[in-house]
């Protein structure tokens, strides 16, 4: 697998996911989608945790438990599209993170105590809108990109955003075409 488009996008007319599917088309229109709402991710609790602990201790990484681990593991590029909410993005995302993030299969701790990849992904692309302002992107998007820079090693490292989408007298349409332009600048770098 070449692109994992995963979809945080819980509205059916998500801006966000709009604009996502505007980059997708360029860059990889074969991608494979984890559309996050339709998927069975709970969050880790007591018993998850142990059943995820267990698994790992006995290196059964071809457990259904971790199919979404293996999924991102083998990807090369990976497209989030996370809506900002909260100062953040939705706890699907924050599920999602917890269940690919695994020692031992998508990453592993060196001698040294530090994590390093085991995974093929190479570049992070991060998409965002806001109806209002974006007061930090270190609650959503920075969270991600130290995230895929710790663990997985991942520099090549994209962040669009539309904001204020929703503020009396804005043009979101225009605000989107930005984005998309901005969207185009960084495409047209990749190609050459």
């Amino acid at each position: 697998m070449k692109t994992l488009f995963v979809n945080a996008c819980i509205r059916k007319e998500s801006r966000t996911r709009r604009l996502a599917e505007y980059l997708l088309k360029r860059l990889d229109p074969d991608y494979v989608e984890v559309k996050l709402q339709k998927e069975a991710i709970h969050p880790l609790n007591e018993e998850t945790l142990n059943r995820r602990n267990e698994l790992c201790a006995e290196e059964r990484f071809d457990d259904p438990f971790f199919t979404y681990a293996r999924q991102f593991k083998e990807a090369k590029t990976v497209v989030i599209a996370a809506p900002y909410y909260d100062l953040s993005f939705s706890a699907l995302l924050k599920d999602y993170l917890e269940t690919i993030n695994v020692v031992g299969l998508t990453f592993h701790y060196l001698d040294d105590d530090l994590p390093a990849s085991l995974s093929n992904i190479k570049r992070l692309i991060y998409i965002t809108t806001a109806g209002g302002t974006i007061v930090s992107h270190e609650y959503g998007y920075g969270y991600v990109k130290t995230m895929f820079e710790c663990f997985y090693e991942v520099k090549d490292q994209a962040y669009f955003f539309a904001e204020k989408l929703d503020l009396l007298g804005a043009d979101p349409e225009a605000i989107l075409k930005e984005t998309k332009d901005k969207i185009d600048s960084y495409l047209e770098k990749l190609e050459k």
